[in-house]
């Protein structure tokens, strides 16, 4: 896979009152390269532990992918091997990958939208992305189309 060579406008970051900043990176990779470039920018990748979060996020990925075609980005979502997919549990069995931050353990179920379920296993490290619409090819209501995507 190939990172697309292209500046970022300031717009690209996006920050809490008190709290957390986010930053949109464009490029073709996979999550543990996409974990790696994050942390060469002293940062992990994203985790999210509530709406005003989720919000902040998805304003700025919606900005940063800037088109109707439905995009994937890697956030620090990851199902261990030991972990099993849970249906009851909003992440189903994912959990936040940190390097070291603080991350949320409890979820709130306004936070468990999967464009597909993800698959039943108990065996396989599994990632999973944001997956995002723009707001002209998104469901009434105006705002971008989410959801997580093994």
């Amino acid at each position: 896979a190939c990172a697309l060579e292209r500046r970022l406008p300031p717009a690209a970051v996006r920050c809490q009152a008190a709290g957390a900043c986010f930053s949109a990176h464009l490029a073709n990779s996979s999550y543990a390269e996409a974990r790696s470039a994050c942390g060469r920018r002293r940062g992990d990748l994203a985790w999210v532990s509530g709406k005003e979060e989720l919000g902040l996020l998805l304003e700025l990925l919606a900005e940063a992918a800037a088109g109707p075609t439905p995009s994937l980005f890697w956030v620090g979502l990851k199902r261990n091997a030991s972990a099993c997919t849970d249906k009851e549990q909003p992440l189903r069995g994912f959990s936040w990958e940190s390097g070291g931050g603080a991350v949320p353990r409890e979820v709130p179920a306004a936070l468990g939208r999967w464009v597909k379920e993800p698959v039943r296993s108990c065996l396989m490290v599994r990632c999973a992305g944001l997956h995002l619409v723009a707001a002209a090819a998104a469901a009434p209501g105006g705002g971008p189309g989410w959801g997580w995507k093994e």
